[in-house]
């Protein structure tokens, strides 16, 4: 008979193959005892890379960012008790922002639960409506058919978090001591076919329904696409064709992808939030439809827009069946693979001509507010919405650039221009959280690219311990910091306007020196004092390895006129061509 520490081996090392045969390849750990081993198989097997990150909710925004650049599960590990308390906010982040994640958390077995055994509390089901899938694993056993199961369970685990809108699922794994694997067995390691990978199709429109869509949209005349924040790479030349055939704009968020690249960008209206805050403008551009693809964009003014009209058809495509439309408007839903769609609608239109008015206006205003957005006044003081253009300037071809939520990814929004770069803009914009981007940024930058992170004060401050795998690892990432004192979005917003609260409830200022911090850990840190400089230092940082930091300190009480005087004068300028 096999002893306790054979079984657990080998039924741990299917598990682990399992994963592997299944599509995974990296996995991040969470140190800890009850996980060993699953920690020591995973580091042990050849086929899966494996990362240790100290901080369990900075290793699972860092598994999430993984997951995002690479466009595939990746696995996480910890012990039990609160270490799996700490995965809950990245595991609701992968659950907005559809993001395949297996999360292992190891567990006390059956009999020390609920009966006030250390380190165990009640992990079945812990995540709730976060997680796709949930499986509470038998103790390991070595038996054929406990061992196909073992292995049976990690494929469907990947399978789960793939299929349909891709998400977390969780496993929970019980064991016993003694935790310490035997990789020197025999036959440990089983040969199976490497290609066990599920294959999923893709959601193809029947084409009578494109002809009888095409047919309604003639009919209706004028029309916008929209593109949300989506990673698909294929969408951009797709959604090309079908705006110059339909002779649309297409309002292009900058997590769209739309924005960067090679493909023609004649269409694309990157200002359209600074066009659309002036309710005067908005009632001068109601379209007949809005077909858009991708989450709902981070424009504020474009969802308003939207709740102002009620006389327009609205169409929304999701690759899979979903619901991501939190504006109330009648809205029609078209479930297929969005780049097919976009070519099967565009192959309707090939011999229709089109008047180009409608996309001319929407050109002209573009270019309007873009030459308003990017003109630099001598006497500006360092602000926020100029970093955006420094850095679309500088930023190397073929690499990422990482957006804070609040006001960095606004200001990206508003000044980050097309650009033929290869670069990929992304953000954590599925729960929209301050916490963890430090980690997820670095996540998307492991396996090679250059990241450039664009991140306010605290956020920085809530992911200081996302650093040290940078430091550990030597990542390459330049951290553009702006150091607003604090929560500089709130200016924005009606509780600026009660100052016996502001500052302590909302503006929160830190008072922190990051200059010590930052080389603490391993950083290279600059503070940028002029423009000159920040370009300088900016340019520098991408020829370094490792962990660069360069810091603006920019005024709260500055921003909020500074920007409002770029919405106004593009407000002007714009009305003056609409009454021409």
């Amino acid at each position: 008979m096999m002893d306790h520490t054979e079984e657990l081996t080998r039924y741990i090392a299917r598990f682990v193959q399992g994963l592997h045969y299944s599509g995974v390849e990296e996995v991040v750990i969470s140190p800890g005892s009850r996980s060993t081993p699953l920690a020591m198989t995973c580091a042990e097997f050849e086929g899966i890379r494996h990362w240790v990150n100290l901080d369990e909710r900075s290793a699972a925004f860092f598994a999430l960012g993984i997951a995002k650049e690479q466009r595939k599960p990746v696995a996480l590990v910890c012990t039990s008790g609160t270490a799996a308390a700490n995965y809950f906010p990245a595991i609701v982040e992968a659950y907005y922002s559809r993001i395949p994640l297996i999360v292992l958390t190891a567990d006390r077995p059956h009999e020390l639960r609920d009966i006030g055994a250390p380190q165990a509390i009640e992990q079945v089901k812990l995540y709730g409506d976060y997680i796709k899938w949930f499986h509470d694993m038998a103790l390991p056993e070595a038996t054929p058919p406990m061992l196909r199961y073992s292995r049976n369970t990690a494929q469907r685990a990947v399978q789960e978090a793939n299929h349909g809108n891709p998400g977390p699922v969780h496993v929970n794994i019980p064991l016993r001591e003694p935790l310490i694997p035997d990789f020197s067995l025999k036959g440990l390691w089983v040969s199976e076919p490497k290609d066990t990978q599920t294959l999923f199709g893709k959601r193809n429109p029947d084409e009578t329904d494109m002809s009888m869509l095409a047919k309604e949209l003639k009919e209706l005349g004028k029309g916008v696409l929209v593109c949300g924040p989506q990673s698909d790479r294929d969408l951009r030349d797709a959604v090309g064709e079908l705006a110059k055939r339909l002779g649309a704009p297409v309002l292009a968020d900058p997590l769209s992808q739309l924005r960067t690249g090679q493909s023609e960008k004649d269409h694309i209206i990157e200002s359209y939030d600074a066009i659309l805050k002036s309710d005067n403008i908005k009632a001068k551009l109601r379209p007949d439809y809005i077909i858009r693809f991708g989450a709902m964009p981070v424009s504020k003014a474009y969802l308003q827009w939207l709740q102002q009209m009620d006389d327009f058809y609205h169409i929304v495509v999701e690759p899979e069946a979903g619901f991501r439309e939190p504006s109330g408007v009648f809205t029609r839903f078209l479930y297929s693979d969005s780049a097919v769609f976009a070519q099967k609608l565009a192959n309707q239109y090939e011999d229709m001509e089109t008047d180009g008015s409608w996309l001319g206006k929407w050109q002209k205003m573009n270019q309007t507010a873009k030459d308003l957005l990017l003109t630099e006044s001598p006497e500006e003081s360092v602000n926020e919405g100029q970093a955006v253009v420094k850095i679309s300037e500088a930023i190397p071809d073929h690499s990422i650039l990482f957006v804070g939520n609040s006001m960095p990814i606004r200001d990206v929004d508003t000044f980050f221009m097309s650009t033929p770069k290869e670069v990929e803009i992304m953000a954590n914009r599925g729960a929209n959280g301050i916490d963890g981007v430090v980690s997820a940024a670095l996540g998307t930058g492991a396996n090679g690219k250059r990241v450039t992170l664009l991140i306010g004060d605290l956020s920085l401050f809530h992911d200081f311990n996302g650093l040290w795998i940078a430091k550990e690892k030597q990542l390459n990432i330049t951290i553009v910091l702006i150091n607003n004192d604090g929560g500089g979005i709130f200016s924005y917003l009606p509780q600026a306007s009660h100052p016996a609260h502001y500052e302590e409830l909302f503006g929160t200022p830190l008072r922190l020196p990051f200059k010590p911090i930052i080389e603490a850990y391993g950083g290279d840190y600059h503070l940028a004092e002029s423009w000159e400089a920040f370009s300088e230092q900016l340019t520098q940082s991408y020829t370094k390895p490792g962990l660069s930091v360069i810091e603006l300190r920019t005024c709260r009480e500055d921003n909020v006129p500074y920007h409002k005087a770029k919405w106004d004068s593009i407000k002007e300028a714009i009305e003056k061509q609409l009454e021409e």
